[in-house]
């Protein structure tokens, strides 16, 4: 009895020690809060409104948001976020990579030492189409996908030089969206991922199976919960994606139908010490009287933190 006693009390402090690891790892992101790169998306709320509500929802870090939102200066940007006591995780970066006349490299590099200078770890790659918004996306040759996955390559070594990780984004309305395209990126280059919950399951792919199959190349982590029936009428083009999330395609974590549970259990039992990003896309009409998205995201860390427990 002696024994089990104790052997269940190692277990608690097990327990203990590893939801106090996921913790410090919850990380913000201004999309939460309905502030997007694309042009139209809807109200965008004031930075200080929004620093200051992850701040008071007890975040310490959060991703940069669109550019120009945070200051354009990388030790200005840093000062701002240390304001409101949050430290700067990385950020998105959208960028053509599949034109052949097109060179990626000064973007990025700018965007990186950026990244360095503000104190942030993560370049969160997508492929962007070069078109604004997400609701269509051409189709590739295989001319531009060998491009666009040497791009990825050459991009991940000039993050490695710095010191980051670059992760790419499987992204509804980008390059790489569904799971024909993930393989062709996980065949073709090395780069890491970044598993978004919600998008994958809106271009019909698992992300826990992904994840399962693949978790030794998961390098950052966006959690969403997402609405299954609206995310099959966006795969089954009956919807459009920003339709889609105008109403409510994400939901907060565990009101929805991702296995966000065991999705974390999955990374934190293969060693994962990345971040988890609250990131729950929303749009806004105008600028919320009440509440406003904080009640959303209050029950997303309230889930997480309950799933780290």
């Amino acid at each position: 009895m002696r024994t089990a006693t104790l052997a269940g009390s190692d277990q608690d402090e097990q327990r203990r020690r590893q939801g106090d690891m996921v913790r410090s790892r919850i990380a913000g992101a201004p999309i939460s809060w309905g502030v997007c790169e694309v042009a139209g998306w809807g109200f965008q709320m004031a930075r200080g409104r929004v620093l200051d509500e992850m701040r008071d929802l007890g975040l310490t870090a959060t991703e940069f948001g669109p550019e120009g939102w945070l200051p354009e200066d990388p030790q200005a940007r840093a000062r701002e976020l240390r304001a409101h006591g949050l430290q700067a995780v990385g950020g998105f970066l959208p960028v053509v990579l599949h034109d052949p006349g097109l060179d990626p490299t000064h973007e990025f590099d700018a965007f990186a030492d950026a990244c360095v200078a503000a104190g942030a770890e993560v370049v969160v790659l997508a492929a962007a189409t070069g078109v604004n918004g997400y609701d269509a996306r051409p189709v590739l040759s295989d001319a531009e996908w060998t491009t666009l996955c040497a791009n990825l390559d050459a991009l991940d070594q000039r993050a490695k030089e710095r010191g980051l990780r670059a992760a790419l984004h499987p992204h509804v309305g980008t390059l790489v969206e569904n799971a024909d395209d993930v393989d062709i990126v996980l065949t073709r280059s090395r780069v890491a991922l970044c598993i978004d919950t919600g998008h994958l399951m809106a271009a019909g792919v698992d992300p826990v199976l992904l994840t399962k199959d693949h978790v030794e190349r998961v390098a950052h982590v966006h959690l969403k919960d997402v609405d299954a029936a609206l995310a099959t009428e966006v795969q089954e083009g009956r919807v459009t994606f920003s339709d889609a999330v105008r109403a409510g395609l994400f939901r907060p974590l565990g009101q929805g139908d991702v296995d966000v549970a065991g999705m974390v259990t999955l990374l934190e039992g293969h060693g994962y010490d990345g971040w988890y990003v609250l990131e729950q896309d929303v749009m806004l009409d105008g600028d919320p009287a009440g509440p406003g998205p904080i009640t959303d995201v209050r029950a997303s860390l309230a889930y997480l933190e309950g799933i780290a427990s």
